[in-house]
């Protein structure tokens, strides 16, 4: 009996150790891959800040850097001074106490969420994937035209703005005359998301487009006649 109760605890033990072994590693895992250049920002992206995060050490945990603009464009910023990891998944950027600023979570690749009380939620993203969305972003917006794809006749026409309409969406707008199909979906708003473009009506039906071999848009899933999305020149 206690060779087995022994034999337990062993395993048990073993267990732990592993376990922590584990924790440890996924904790230097993420602080690895956090070192680099973030951006900051609101979650429509109207406020933003670059963030450098480094590995070095400091009595306020870890090195970052903050761009000149950023106490001007997020001011609690200002009472930052480290960055660090806590717990598993945590990335804190921190007072000079080692107390929270604002502490974040992964909720997708290169992107994660945090949010500050009677604020709300702020974005901390890959700066590289950030400027890229943007700039997608900036390409997106514009005159746009419908057409079904075997007659190639436009239906209807629409302009995509950067007018934010809240949620990390903007505003989308139809020209007169649009195909009776739209006009009933009637989209009021848009977004680019994991590189579909989104229409969302105010019932909240979505269509979403995704880029095909000719510089244009198909609403998926396709089908025998698709309906196209392509630039108005």
């Amino acid at each position: 009996m206690k060779f087995r109760l022994s034999l337990a605890f062993a395993m048990l033990s073993a267990c732990a150790i592993v376990a922590s072994s584990a924790h440890a590693q996924d904790a230097a895992d993420l602080k690895k891959d956090m070192v680099g250049q973030w951006e900051l920002s609101t979650t429509d992206r109207s406020k933003t800040c670059v963030v450098t995060l480094k590995p070095d050490s400091t009595p306020q945990g870890l090195k970052l850097e903050l761009e000149p603009g950023c106490a001007a464009a997020l001011p609690f910023t200002k009472a930052i001074t480290g960055w660090n990891v806590k717990g598993l998944d945590i990335v804190r950027l921190q007072d000079a106490t080692g107390e929270a600023v604002v502490d974040f979570t992964q909720v997708e690749a290169g992107i994660l969420e945090g949010t500050r009380s009677g604020e709300g939620v702020y974005i901390l993203q890959n700066l590289a994937a950030a400027r890229s969305l943007a700039k997608s972003m900036d390409q997106m917006i514009g005159d746009w035209s419908m057409v079904r794809g075997n007659s190639g006749n436009a239906i209807c026409g629409l302009t995509l703005t950067n007018t934010d309409a809240g949620n990390d969406n903007f505003q989308v707008f139809l020209k007169p005359k649009c195909d009776s199909a739209v006009e009933t979906f009637a989209p009021t708003q848009w977004r680019l998301e994991h590189g579909q473009i989104m229409l969302m009506s105010g019932s909240g039906e979505i269509w979403r487009f995704e880029a095909d071999d000719n510089a244009q848009w198909r609403l998926v899933p396709d089908s025998a006649d698709p309906l196209i999305m392509v630039r108005q020149q």
